[in-house]
């Protein structure tokens, strides 16, 4: 017998949702982006790496150090202790965060609601853990909706409704449909998970009635609103709105943040705000933080002090405000944006009488744009782009529960130089007028391919 096939366990005596397609999406994406090297990276929702600096990573340390011993009056002893040892479950930049959020959100939290995550990633999975009660809870969720959110509701069994879109951002009429659906089912909808900014893959906004709206819909189906603001602070050409939270006077949102896109993806920081009220049986009022923080604490124990000192130290050198400090990266990304429309708009021009066979989401700002196409994308498509094309994008079908079959692939500008950006189009033109079969002389990407390939290493 050749003991190199014995396996050592079955997936069938695994848990159950590590088959499912939701938590490979990212291993995938990831796995073909390693296997292609030189295909041009439109695909990841990374931060660039034009502005990483280490030398920045120790400053902000010291910073947030002399913060301790000048500000807080901590002895050098308990500076050490704070920032080496194991620490506080919820967190030691808490107090920040709550600054942060009152001068750059115009949202007023209480310190104590705020607990400091591994990477937003966490945040979500503590809510949705503690949200699911039993077998009759379930969770809705804006669809095309963020793989990540789908991988965290699989881990903790919590099964996800969609709701549609719809031109705004939300379908508010279908959210009540599905409501009132799982209700008469005998099922508990417990919350929406939602990005009202540049939604990652959509790239869609809500606009402020839309917000308003919804927050009137929370509140009269009881349900919670999960906003996820990733992006918010990219916001391109157009002015920057209000956040649910902002907006949010019954305690109606859980507020998830993250500090990967706006200081630094290497900390893994992020944080939920949750001041939910929560009732104990011995009739006790508490934080709905405290309930998570519970969750925290048998999870990871405690974020990262180090990476938090980092954090910390860079919104104590910018007064708490991470809107003046992420200037450049905002004018940088709305370049690129508008790069990538641009770009598609040159290669997939319209015909004369209006009709196109390529369409694409022009957002306003954010990372992402959606281009649908006239044929299924699937991961084997990607495959073939990665290796004979050499571009890298992904399947929208990796955001829809369940479905495969979508025929559109969202691309992402945020950490791709403009030069490439441009080869990457070229190369993506190829690969969709080879599929249409569109004339030679149309074939922009095609005559261009090339070139750009050549110019790549």
């Amino acid at each position: 017998m050749n003991v190199e096939h014995i396996a050592d366990l079955a997936t069938s005596t695994l848990f159950g949702a590590l088959e499912d397609p939701a938590l490979n999406s990212m291993n995938f994406l990831n796995e073909v982006a390693g296997h292609y090297p030189d295909a041009i990276q439109l695909a990841a929702g990374r931060p660039s790496e034009e502005f990483f600096d280490l030398d920045d990573v120790h400053r902000y340390l010291r910073v947030f150090c002399r913060y301790l011993a000048e500000e807080l009056g901590h002895t050098e002893e308990e500076v050490r202790r704070t920032v080496l040892q194991y620490g506080r479950t919820k967190g030691i930049i808490h107090g920040l965060i709550a600054e942060n959020l009152r001068l750059d959100e115009g949202t007023a939290v209480d310190p104590e609601s705020v607990v400091v995550t591994a990477g937003c990633q966490e945040a979500m999975f503590l809510v949705l853990r503690a949200l699911r009660a039993d077998e009759r809870d379930v969770l809705l969720a804006v669809s095309p909706t963020y793989v990540g959110l789908t991988g965290a509701a699989r881990l903790v069994d919590l099964p996800v409704r969609p709701v549609r879109t719809g031109e705004r951002g939300i379908d508010l009429d279908d959210l009540v449909t599905v409501i009132r659906r799982e209700r008469a089912a005998g099922r508990r909808p417990r919350a929406c998970y939602l990005m009202p900014d540049f939604a990652n893959p959509s790239g869609l906004s809500m606009d402020v009635a839309t917000r308003r709206r919804l927050l009137e819909v929370a509140e009269a189906e009881d349900v919670l609103l999960i906003e996820d603001n990733p992006y918010g602070l990219f916001h391109g050409d157009s002015d920057r709105l209000p956040t649910l939270k902002a907006l949010d006077e019954r305690r109606r949102v859980v507020y998830l943040g993250s500090f990967a896109k706006s200081v630094l993806p290497g900390a893994r920081v992020g944080y939920v705000v949750a001041d939910q009220r929560v009732a104990a049986a011995d009739g006790v009022v508490g934080l709905f933080a405290d309930q998570l923080s519970k969750i925290k604490s048998m999870v990871t124990v405690n974020t990262s002090p180090v990476a938090q000192a980092v954090v910390g130290g860079k919104l104590l050198e910018h007064g708490c405000r991470l809107t003046g400090a992420n200037a450049r990266e905002r004018e940088l990304y709305a370049a690129n944006l508008r790069r990538v429309v641009d770009g598609l708009a040159e290669r997939f021009p319209r015909a004369a009488d209006g009709a196109a066979d390529v369409t694409w989401t022009v957002p306003a700002g954010g990372f992402f744009v959606v281009v649908t196409v006239p044929f299924v994308v699937d991961d084997r498509l990607l495959e073939r782009s990665a290796r004979d094309y050499g571009v890298l994008w992904a399947p929208m079908g990796h955001f829809y529960d369940g479905v495969t079959a979508v025929p559109a692939l969202r691309l992402s500008c945020s950490a791709v130089p403009a030069d490439r950006i441009d080869a990457g189009l070229d190369r993506l033109a190829a690969l969709i007028n080879d599929l249409i079969g569109r004339p030679a002389g149309a074939m922009i990407g095609r005559d261009r391919l090339a070139d750009s390939a050549a110019g790549e290493p």
